[in-house]
C-alpha cells in the first residue's frame, strides 16, 4: 500500500505541474500544499454528492440490510464515511477532529450504530460541512513535513492519496449494496 500511495504521490505532483518528487527524500512546498487540499476538497464534494444522493434512494426500511454477519449495514457504511468526514478527513491536514465522534473503536462503533436514514443525512450533511470548513483554515505552510499517522511517517499528499482511496472504496461498497437491493445509483440513470 505504502509504495502505491507513493507512486501515485508522484504521478498525482507530476499532473499538478510540480517536478516529481520523491517522497522518500522531499516533501511538498505550501504552493503543492495548497494545490492538493484544493484537489482534495473537490473530491470530497464529488463523494459527498454521491453518497447523499445514494442515501436518499435508499428506502429507509433497506439501512438495516447487511450482506452478510458482522459485516456493516447500509446505514452502517453511511454513518462510517460521516465519521470519516469528520475525523479522518479533517487528520489528513494536520486539522482538528470534529469533537461529534470520540475517540476508540467502541465510540466510533457507538456513533456509527446510529444508522436510520434521518441519521445518515443529517450527519452526511455536518460531516461534511466540518470537513471543508477544517480544511479551509490549515495553512499550508505548516504542512510541508512529514506528520505521524496511523503508526507511520506520512507528507500531505499521502495522507490525502489514503483518505480519498478509503472514501472510494465505501462509494463502491454502497453502490454494490444498493445494487444488491435493486436500487441503481442515481447518477447511473
Amino acid at each position: 500500500m505504502r509504495s502505491l500511495l507513493r507512486f501515485v504521490a508522484v504521478g498525482a505532483t507530476v499532473a499538478l505541474g510540480s517536478a516529481p518528487i520523491h517522497l522518500s527524500a522531499q516533501v511538498p512546498n505550501a504552493a503543492d500544499v495548497a494545490e492538493v487540499r484544493t484537489q482534495f476538497g473537490e473530491d470530497l464534494d464529488t463523494l459527498y454528492t454521491k453518497f447523499t444522493a445514494l442515501a436518499k434512494a435508499i428506502p429507509a426500511d433497506k439501512y438495516a440490510w447487511r450482506p452478510g454477519p458482522g459485516v456493516r449495514s447500509v446505514g452502517e457504511v453511511f454513518m462510517h464515511v460521516a465519521s470519516e468526514f469528520y475525523v479522518y478527513s479533517p487528520m489528513a491536514f494536520g486539522a482538528t477532529p470534529s469533537p461529534v465522534v470520540q475517540r476508540g473503536q467502541e465510540a466510533i462503533k457507538k456513533f456509527e450504530a446510529m444508522s436510520t436514514k434521518d441519521d445518515v443525512l443529517k450527519h452526511l450533511d455536518a460531516s461534511h460541512d466540518y470537513a471543508k470548513q477544517a480544511l479551509a483554515g490549515v495553512d499550508p505552510s505548516k504542512l510541508t513535513g512529514k506528520t505521524k499517522l496511523f503508526g507511520g511517517n506520512y507528507n500531505v499528499i499521502e495522507t490525502t492519496l489514503g483518505m480519498t482511496d478509503d472514501m472510494h472504496e465505501h462509494l463502491g461498497q454502497l453502490i454494490a449494496y444498493a445494487r444488491m437491493n435493486g436500487i441503481k445509483p442515481p447518477w447511473s440513470k
